[in-house]
Parts: C-alpha cells; sequence; structure tokens
C-alpha cells in the first residue's frame, strides 16, 4: 500500500480532525512501531505499520455518523485537562469520533459527530458553507436597524461576515428571540456578530444543519444518521 500521511490515517481512524491530529503528533502521544513520531511531515503504511495514541493502536474504522442534541456545559474536543463532560462521551459507539465544527461550551443544539475526516473537511470547508440555523434568546428589544445589519454582513476580525438569514421571532422591551442562518463557521461567530450591532446574547441553541433538525432527539440525546442522510451531506459538499 502506497504510503499516506499520518494525521489522515489517524484522522481517518476516527481519532480527531486532521488538524488536531497534528497537534497529537508534536505533543509526542503517538507512536510507530513503538516509536515517538513528533515531527511532520510523517508517513506510515497503515497496513503493515502498528500506529499507537497514547498507547491505544490505531486501526481502520467503518465509518460512523450522528447527530447529538448537545447540552449547555458539555465541550466539542477530545481531550479536555480539566475534566469536563465532552460530546464524545454522550455518544456510545464503539468507534472513536469526532465532532464536526464546535459548539462553544455554553451552547446547545446539533452537532455532528463521525470517524469520517474526508466529510469532516468537506463540511467545515468555507467553499460549501452548509446552512445552520440558531435560535437566539437576547437581552433588550432588537430594532429593524440591527437585523437589517446582520443580514448585510457586519466586520469581524477576519473580515465582513457572508449571507444571513435573519427572523424576529418575539420581542420586548426585555428580552428578543430571534433565528439566524449562516453559512459560515467562523469562532463564535453569531455571539460575536450580536455583539457587534449592540446585543448580549442570553441563550444560544443551533437547530439545524442543512436539513438535519433536533426533531425527535432529547437533550444529551443522539441518534445514528440515515444512510440517505449521509448521502445528502456528501452530495452537498461535492464540487
Amino acid at each position: 500500500m502506497v504510503e499516506q500521511r499520518l494525521q489522515k490515517v489517524l484522522a481517518g481512524a476516527g481519532v480527531d480532525s486532521r488538524r488536531k491530529c497534528e497537534e497529537l503528533i508534536l505533543d509526542g502521544v503517538v507512536r510507530v512501531n513503538r516509536k515517538v513520531v513528533d515531527t511532520l511531515p510523517a508517513f506510515v503504511d497503515p497496513e503493515k505499520d502498528i500506529i499507537t495514541v497514547d498507547g491505544r493502536r490505531i486501526r481502520a474504522a467503518a465509518k460512523v455518523y450522528f447527530l447529538l442534541n448537545k447540552p449547555k456545559g458539555v465541550i466539542c474536543t477530545n481531550r479536555d485537562p480539566q475534566g469536563r463532560t465532552k460530546a464524545i462521551d454522550l455518544v456510545r459507539t464503539a468507534e472513536r469520533v469526532f465532532c464536526i465544527g464546535r459548539l462553544d461550551v455554553d451552547t446547545t443544539g446539533v452537532i455532528i459527530l463521525t470517524n469520517d475526516s474526508e466529510l469532516a473537511n468537506r463540511l467545515t470547508h468555507p467553499r460549501y458553507g452548509l446552512a445552520k440555523t440558531y435560535v437566539v434568546k437576547v437581552k433588550g428589544q432588537i430594532g429593524g436597524d440591527a437585523a437589517e445589519k446582520l443580514k448585510k454582513g457586519v466586520w469581524l476580525a477576519e473580515g465582513k461576515t457572508g449571507r444571513t438569514s435573519v427572523k424576529i421571532l418575539k420581542r420586548n422591551y426585555k428580552e428578543s428571540l430571534i433565528e439566524i442562518t449562516i453559512r459560515q463557521g467562523l469562532n463564535r461567530q453569531v455571539r460575536r456578530m450580536l455583539l457587534k450591532v449592540g446585543l448580549r446574547v442570553k441563550s444560544l441553541k443551533r437547530t439545524q444543519i442543512g436539513k438535519l433538525t433536533a426533531r425527535g432527539i432529547g437533550v444529551g440525546k443522539f441518534r445514528p444518521l440515515s444512510k440517505a442522510e449521509v448521502a445528502w451531506l456528501k452530495k452537498a459538499t461535492t464540487a
């Protein structure tokens, strides 16, 4: 078999995203044939070489896909020195999975977990812009001018935000409930956009990724994606 980049093999086995696997290599927790590999690039033959991460042997895994309704207080990384509950702890599977993208610790709602690194790379790539919908409760009353600014895009450190759909669900002088759909995946993007127009977030929930919703999934619960849903995700992220 042709040798492959070590981080690609690790990601393909469901260890984590490719970027996180690069960090694991540089952290010195990866061994190939019992020897620590902590520099990049590194190449391996997954059919012949013995690869371990933190002492656990990595083997090729069947691809699995789950949709989790993440509760507040749960983090979306595979390693946490603070010992907090991780999204992967809530999904019962024999395979090592990771989150596609991130929801911050205070944000709830739908997130995909998988061990398919190729699909993960496509779903997080800016060129595809899969729509993600959030319901946000903000302090105070949102005005029409703020909604228009959000729709047209606001300037963040990374540049101007792209296409945004904004629907005001309810509002009064105490608080407003807003539905926002974005196609980017910037860090804490919705919170930062709202802060930019003077609105402080009280709660934030992602309700939809493309056509996937939390319907029928209780908070902290998950379900496998159907073959049709996986096929749709792959089709939606194919040029």
